[in-house]
């Protein structure tokens, strides 16, 4: 589990495929204290690490991951969002994000209002119904707070904190975003089913 509170921003320092693919990561992170089969959200998703050394760690990805991520379009250089599991007894600043990603996003606008950034982003068709206005997404890792919805096209703001701790500071039109919905919103969708059947 996670918060969706960025904690790092790593770097992918290579990248090998076969089907599947294997990266290393580099980071801040004091590697030490990191053990193999230690579970990182990186651009929110939950990945295992494999291997570590002083100031990176790697992971393997596995084909399915790939299909359902945006990791398919890293390449060595790529800024990634990074944090650690949480751990009993953390302050949980964001909201429960579990690092399993439901589909892929497209942001659509970018707009600079005041210090913030309103980012404007769209849906998979199938996800835009757990999407509501003032609830909790996790983009990229990253927990925010929906702002507005019309249809499958949903707004976020960004603070300049915001941009300056996550590699939100490198967001474009058109970026191909990790969109985790609130675990909340999608057990409420299930009970209605039930109720409605």
């Amino acid at each position: 589990m996670f918060t969706g509170i960025i904690t790092d921003i790593g770097k992918v320092g290579s990248i090998a495929r076969s089907g599947d693919m294997h990266a290393r990561i580099e980071t801040g992170y004091d590697t030490t204290t990191i053990d193999i089969g230690a579970s990182i959200a990186s651009d929110g998703v939950c990945l295992t690490v494999v291997d570590l050394g002083p100031g990176w760690y790697e992971v393997d990805i596995s084909a399915e991951t790939l299909s359902k991520t945006n990791i398919d379009a890293w390449s060595p250089g790529h800024r990634v969002n990074l944090e650690r599991a949480l751990k009993v007894g953390d302050e949980l600043g964001g909201h429960i994000v579990s690092g399993h990603v439901d589909g892929v996003a497209e942001v659509t606008s970018v707009e600079i209002e005041g210090d913030s950034t309103r980012v404007r982003v769209r849906a998979p068709e199938a996800l835009a119904r757990f999407i509501a206005p003032k609830g909790s997404v996790a983009l990229n890792g990253t927990s925010l707070t929906v702002n507005e919805v019309e249809g499958n096209i949903f707004g976020v703001n960004l603070i300049a904190h915001t941009k300056q701790v996550t590699n939100w500071g490198d967001v474009a039109v058109g970026d191909r975003v990790n969109l985790e919905i609130d675990t909340l919103a999608r057990y409420v969708a299930r009970l209605n089913e039930f109720a409605e059947g």
